[in-house]
């Protein structure tokens, strides 16, 4: 049986907003040819948020959700808090996953890429997600939006809070 693109869920809270604290550093989306296109479409202002990855500080219970994903059968597990301020736009795209694939030698094998969301804050006015053309708002802290490898999705925040997430990347 197929694996559906999009899955959601909740997992319940157990974090603090030790998030909110970390060193965030802005990098610019990997791939270029989507950028341009996004500039000529009229995109300007701040096309991609703040991004804190492993390669950094995590909050302290960052393990317990690598723990969760891989009591679900996930290998590999990358973890990336992701902080979008007001005016971000990220405009609708498929992730390639350039440095995994490199990383964990997936090349032929990107349909096995799974990616979570975690939603790690209550949703607020002008923050929205939408993936594979489902938009969601009015989320609750802890609801998760799940998709396979290339399935397209865009974020925004067009309101007066920042926006975070948690990104969960792995494979089955």
């Amino acid at each position: 049986m197929a694996t559906p693109a999009v899955v959601k869920y909740h997992i319940d809270r157990f974090w603090d907003d030790e998030f909110k604290e970390l060193d965030y550093i802005q990098e610019p989306f990997n791939d270029p040819v989507s950028v341009n296109t996004w500039i000529s479409q009229g995109y300007q202002s701040k096309i991609t948020g703040d991004l804190c990855d492993m390669r950094h500080h995590l909050p302290r219970w960052s393990d317990s959700f690598i723990k969760i994903y891989a009591e679900m059968g996930w290998k590999d597990i990358g973890l990336a808090f992701y902080r979008m301020p007001t005016g971000t736009v990220m405009p609708v795209h498929s992730d390639l996953y350039k440095r995994y694939v490199e990383l964990f030698n997936l090349v032929g094998q990107e349909q096995s890429i799974r990616r979570a969301l975690v939603l790690v804050e209550d949703w607020q006015s002008g923050h929205y997600l939408e993936v594979q053309g489902q938009p969601y708002v009015r989320w609750h802290a802890g609801d998760v939006v799940e998709w396979v490898y290339d399935t397209p999705h865009m974020a925004a925040n067009i309101g007066l809070a920042d926006r975070y997430t948690l990104q969960i990347t792995g494979h089955v």
